[in-house]
């Protein structure tokens, strides 16, 4: 399961719509999350997710990911389908002095004091536990924006 958060829909609209800059980042995230909190259409913050446990190769907040070509593989059109896709590139966490534990959703947050949550995704056999010396990498992780 991946989509967009309301939040994140009224983040993009303000911020391409209406030149808000209080909306556009310089950069994103991406968090890993517990299955504590399933995110959903209608989270906003990432203080309502549970963060995986940091300071084993996991940093409270997650990865950067920059607001340009390096952190984004693709973004392309489909005339076919009618849509556009969006998909960021390959992460990487290694476990170190610990594990990182039940991984279960990631999702995008924009560098708001405050991080906004933009989108999610189900991380694949989760929960996943990722012991010390492995690597975790989140690939290939797709948004699709399609109006209905």
């Amino acid at each position: 399961m991946a989509g967009f958060t309301n939040r994140g829909k009224k983040c993009m609209g303000n911020a391409y719509f209406c030149a808000d800059t209080t909306d556009e980042p310089t950069a994103f995230k991406v968090a890993l999350l517990t299955s504590a909190y399933t995110p959903t259409d209608d989270t906003n913050t990432l203080s309502q997710c549970t963060q995986v446990t940091g300071g084993t190769g996991y940093t409270t907040g997650g990865i950067t990911v920059e607001r340009s070509a390096t952190g984004f593989d693709s973004v392309t059109e489909d005339d076919t389908n009618n849509l556009a896709s969006f998909k960021i590139k390959d992460l990487v966490w290694t476990a170190s002095g610990g594990s990182i534990s039940a991984i279960s959703f990631a999702v995008l947050v924009d560098d708001e004091a405050t991080p906004n949550v933009i989108a999610y995704w189900t991380v694949t056999g989760g929960p996943v536990t990722v012991t010390t010396g492995q690597t975790f990498t989140l690939q290939d992780c797709e948004l699709q924006l399609k109006e209905s």
